[in-house]
């Protein structure tokens, strides 16, 4: 007969060793403070929002007017820096083309997760707050595990299924680079109703190397070509993961980007899998394209090819988030 191993408490009392329980998590909730945005007659809830482990992340919302229930799309984009600030100035810059969603019918938010601890994607569980066993009557909770910046998304859509005015089954997420693969990360645990993913820099979804031996010109990646990618990715591990997802993804690559190649074996595995997956590739000299910055006159006036990329990424939102309106 074996035996529970045994450790020892602060206070010198011998206890079997075994996993602490996992703590109800609190209600979804978030702290709004309304604000005007500059150039705009749609003002923002700027939001602070609970996440898995009791810290309190910024979002800033803006939707239409009436009671809704509205279709709601999050935007984000590396991110993980600056605060509610950044958030600010993010809205400001995007304001135009935020009013033009909002037009369309949507609610749209801005999210910024926080930077993820590096390497620690597929290495720990999502984040869970655990009864204490250690405090004696304080309630509590302890820490399980360092949070990824994609707990921090799972927690928004959390947040905006909540909102009254929000159609909880119509939630929708756009992001940019780093951004894109934390919709992967999110969508792998969650279910929404769409994502589109621009020039994800999908690394850690896929498992691909980014160490010393990965190629580089400069100390930048160089995966334009996805054979290389192949060769560099653990297919095992990110079909795994691939496989957890139900949400449609429409993937926006970008001709000679120095990751061409991921965001292109990103959809190709997903095929693989049989998952929903779209591919559409434009030519444009700015990363991040399809988000359409004011220009510094404070004008609206997207590119050809933007306002082609904006089109696209909002017929396939109407197709999946306005379902029931059809």
């Amino acid at each position: 007969m074996t035996r529970a191993k045994k450790s020892r408490d602060t206070r010198g009392r011998d206890r079997a060793a075994k996993p602490a329980a996992v703590a109800a998590e609190l209600p979804s909730h978030g702290y709004v403070v309304t604000r005007p945005v500059p150039g705009s007659d749609i003002p923002a809830d700027y939001t602070f929002v609970l996440t898995r482990d009791e810290i309190y992340v910024p979002l800033v919302v803006r939707r239409p007017g009436g009671n809704g229930p509205f279709p709601v799309i999050t935007m984000g984009r590396g991110d993980g820096r600056g605060g509610l600030p950044h958030v600010e100035a993010q809205v400001a810059r995007l304001a135009s083309m935020q009013d033009r969603m909002i037009a369309r019918g949507y609610a749209v938010a801005y999210v910024n997760y926080r930077n993820e601890i590096p390497h620690l994607y597929g290495q720990i569980q999502q984040a869970r707050n655990l009864v204490d066993d250690m405090s004696g009557g304080e309630n509590r909770t302890l820490k399980s595990a360092p949070t990824l910046d994609s707990d921090d998304l799972v927690a928004v859509f959390s947040y905006l299924r909540a909102l009254p005015y929000v159609n909880g089954k119509a939630i929708g997420a756009m992001g940019v680079s780093h951004g894109g693969e934390t919709i992967l990360k999110a969508v792998a645990e969650t279910t929404i109703a769409a994502g589109v993913v621009i020039e994800g820099a999908s690394h850690e979804f896929l498992s691909v190397d980014t160490g010393p031996k990965a190629p580089r010109r400069k100390n930048e990646l160089q995966y334009q070509d996805i054979e290389v990618v192949r060769k560099n990715a653990d297919k095992a591990k990110a079909m795994k993961r691939i496989r957890r997802i139900g949400t449609p993804i429409l993937h926006l690559g970008r001709e000679n980007d120095h990751l061409q190649g991921i965001f292109e074996l990103a959809h190709e595995w997903m095929l693989e899998a049989g998952r929903d997956s779209t591919w559409a590739c434009f030519d444009h000299p700015d990363h991040g394209y399809p988000f359409i910055y004011r220009q510094p006159d404070g004008s609206y006036r997207p590119d050809p090819v933007q306002q082609e990329a904006f089109d696209l990424f909002m017929n396939f939102f109407d197709r999946h988030l306005k379902k029931g309106n059809r």
